[in-house]
């Protein structure tokens, strides 16, 4: 399988600590043992009983390859070079030299807060940040200490530069110390370098990653072939929980190239030749279905219950005084109720999974954000221990979530397949239809907002109901869940900075259960609480006569990072200078994953009433920017997603039935749809690091929705904005 997976990184894997004549670098994680013990996955790799397991490795071979294996996986998100720039600039090595690979699942490999292996919570390059630092300081130490060996000298004579140690006028390189090296013990801690002797960091890298993807030579899921291979499509249930009872594959089986058609817990599956045939003779398949209780299932009857809901509270997720007196006491009160539908995430790449089972041993190559829980699962679907499962990841065509399942429903599927069918080769394709119609949704939800202000038209009183179903429930997670609250439905309303100097505030939450099976979506429970929080916040300004951003300014008086983040990205959209006519501003600013950013739109109206969003100015404060270019490139994506969630997203179920199957219904922004201009600015301070793969998609919708009323007058509580506007 070299075709697909390079094998001197499988041997190296199978090696332990030292290869050959190279060097491997592992680092220890303080407290890295206690999370390694707290649960998920079981993975396997040299060191796996390790007392402290490693993080991360730098393998130097004697060739002058320098090797830099990932924890997580590159989706678009651009670590595939962060992390690189962290080990190269303690490294002393040119960055673009270096050959990066994809971790497989493997317990060293455990996320150092989650404790499973897994990509994702917008927290790779913070939690990474001093381990992977660390493994080039630590290689670096090393090489210098077999070089003063060789040369005589004492370290502290020599230098490093461009992966060469010097010492007057004696040089090695990097690969010719790395077997000297490979026999010394490394120090407990390394000194890491001052920022001031950064050459990478800070300063901005063009993406590693680029050139494979320009030329074809990455390596996707979809990419994954060899000789004997049969691809399956699975007719999937067309109500969630449904079964099959009865299945005729008789003209299905008459399609040319068509192999075999099993059951499997999920449907019924084609394997074929290729994959036209097996979607043909999937088509051909006649199944009778027990529909079960999904099929109550009504987007419009569940929101209507739901509205319903949200007038009574629910489980306390944050309070303090009482809500009712405060109201009692309060010069005016605003009410709003904000309504959001189901989302799917549509990555590019629909899901996919190849599997190979050979002399006891499971193969799995696929695009996943937890590879761990993967492992896990096929094992335990095919009888095998998870050491006897390998999966390798490849470059993901998109995630935004979806391939994190705690339920690796995917993986899981592909697992069915294989056992039900006996063959030993199968590669499993969703279509486009597939994925949008196969849930895992950002769930539905709706809230209903009180807010009671004083003389001086600040809020005293604030009434926060949320109903939606919870991400957590039913999965490894579920422990999360504290007194019936699901912190993923309430982030950012519970912990708002606006409800800190609020006397008087009760939210709550309702957690409805349905047979529609949901996850979390690129900012997870942000997606929604960014909106109702930050379109209640204008509301609150024009029922008081305040200009939407002085209001903003005196109410985050004591969070300076939120202030920092919405004065730059006001400064720089020129607020309150005149506008071309016809051109409406509004503004919006929200922390999530411990980055700050704040949008000012700029929008026009389209001859049917419907928005046009010409432009984006925004602003984050993410700490330290270790890759700039890489920020301001997740911004724009997190703005165009955002956008295309606001003005446009929606999956609707009738009768139990997903009304969306592809991209010319389930409507996603289009290059005319997204702005044509986004300027991306950084705040530059020496804060707390955050993420920035998913902070740039929730103030979108607030702030789109706030152009709006300066444009119409009118407010918009309910997504998506196009259709509200236009059923008006």
């Amino acid at each position: 399988m070299s075709e697909v997976l390079n094998s001197s990184r499988r041997n190296f894997l199978k090696a332990g600590a030292v290869l050959g004549s190279g060097l491997l670098i592992s680092f220890t994680v303080p407290g890295a043992k206690k999370l390694a013990g707290a649960g998920g996955a079981s993975m396997v790799g040299p060191q796996s009983g390790a007392a402290f397991a490693p993080n991360a490795y730098l393998h130097i071979t004697a060739d002058n390859q320098i090797l830099v294996y990932l924890a997580h996986a590159e989706m678009g998100q651009g670590i595939w070079t962060t992390l690189s720039m962290m080990i190269a600039d303690e490294l002393d090595v040119d960055v673009n030299k270096m050959v990066v690979q994809h971790g497989d699942a493997w317990k060293p490999y455990n996320h150092t807060l989650f404790g499973i292996q897994i990509t994702g919570g917008s927290s790779t390059t913070y939690s990474e940040f001093e381990r992977y630092r660390k493994a080039g300081a630590t290689a670096r130490m090393l090489l210098v200490e077999a070089a003063a060996k060789k040369f005589g000298v004492s370290p502290s004579a020599c230098t490093t530069a461009n992966g060469i140690v010097t010492a007057g006028n004696k040089t090695a390189t990097y690969g010719e110390l790395a077997s000297e090296a490979a026999t010394l013990t490394a120090p407990a801690d390394v000194p890491l370098k001052d920022p001031k002797d950064w050459k990478y960091i800070g300063k901005g890298v063009k993406r590693l990653d680029t050139p494979a993807k320009i030329n074809g030579t990455a390596k996707f899921g979809m990419d994954v072939q060899f000789p004997g291979l049969l691809t399956a499509t699975v007719l999937h249930a067309p109500v969630f929980g449904a079964k099959v009872k009865s299945v005729d594959a008789a003209k299905a089986k008459a399609i040319p190239g068509v192999k075999q058609v099993v059951q499997i817990p999920t449907g019924v599956a084609v394997l074929a030749d290729n994959y036209w045939a097996a979607k043909k003779g999937r088509a051909a398949l006649k199944v009778e279905w027990d529909l079960g209780s999904g099929v109550q299932v009504d987007s419009t009857a569940m929101m209507a219950k739901y509205k319903q809901l949200a007038k009574t509270p629910g489980a306390p997720a944050a309070k303090g005084g009482n809500v009712d007196t405060g109201m009692s006491k309060a010069v005016k009160t605003v009410e709003a109720v904000y309504t959001f539908p189901y989302l799917a995430h549509a990555p590019m790449e629909p899901l996919n999974v190849t599997i190979e089972l050979k002399d006891g041993k499971c193969e799995i190559w696929c695009g996943t954000q937890m590879p761990g829980m993967d492992q896990d699962a096929a094992a335990k679907v095919l009888g095998l221990k998870p050491e006897q499962v390998r999966v390798n990841t490849v470059f993901l065509g998109g995630g935004f979530g979806r391939r994190a399942t705690p339920a690796s429903d995917f993986v899981k599927e592909a697992a069915e397949i294989v056992k039900a069918s006996g063959k030993p080769l199968v590669k499993m394709v969703w279509a486009r239809e597939d994925d949008v119609k196969g849930g895992f949704y950002r769930p539905a939800f709706v809230h209903n907002v009180k807010v009671g202000l004083n003389a001086d038209g600040m809020p005293v009183a604030w009434s926060h109901n949320i109903v939606g179903q919870s991400i957590m429930e039913g999965t490894l997670f579920a422990a999360m869940i504290k007194d019936g609250i699901d912190a993923a439905s309430v982030e950012g309303v519970a912990d708002s900075p606006y409800l800190a100097a609020v006397p008087d505030k009760l939210v709550t939450l309702h957690s409805p259960k349905n047979e529609v099976p949901v996850l979390w979506w690129r900012s997870v429970g942000h997606t929604h609480t960014a909106m109702a929080m930050e379109a209640m916040i204008d509301e609150l300004a024009h029922a008081v006569g305040k200009d939407p951003l002085a209001y903003r300014q005196e109410l985050l008086k004591d969070h300076p990072r939120h202030l920092a983040a919405l004065n730059l990205a006001a400064e720089k959209a020129g607020w309150g200078k005149p506008l071309a006519a016809g051109r409406f501003r509004g503004i919006a600013v929200h922390e999530s994953f411990l980055s700050y950013v704040a949008h000012v739109v700029e929008i026009s109206l389209n001859s049917d009433g419907t928005i046009k969003v010409h432009k984006v100015v925004s602003a984050i404060d993410c700490g330290l920017a270790v890759n700039p270019d890489g920020v301001r490139a997740q911004i724009e994506s997190g703005i165009n997603f955002g956008v295309s969630g606001a003005l446009l997203g929606e999956i609707s179920l009738e009768k139990g039935r997903v009304q969306q199957g592809n991209f010319n219904d389930y409507v996603v922004s289009r290059m005319f749809d997204t702005p044509a201009e986004i300027e991306v600015h950084i705040v530059e301070n020496g804060g707390k690091m955050g993420g920035v793969g998913e902070p740039g998609v929730p103030p979108v919708a607030p702030a789109i929705a706030n152009a709006y009323f300066s444009a119409t007058g009118k407010r918009l509580r309910d997504l998506p904005f196009n259709k509200a506007i236009l059923k008006a």
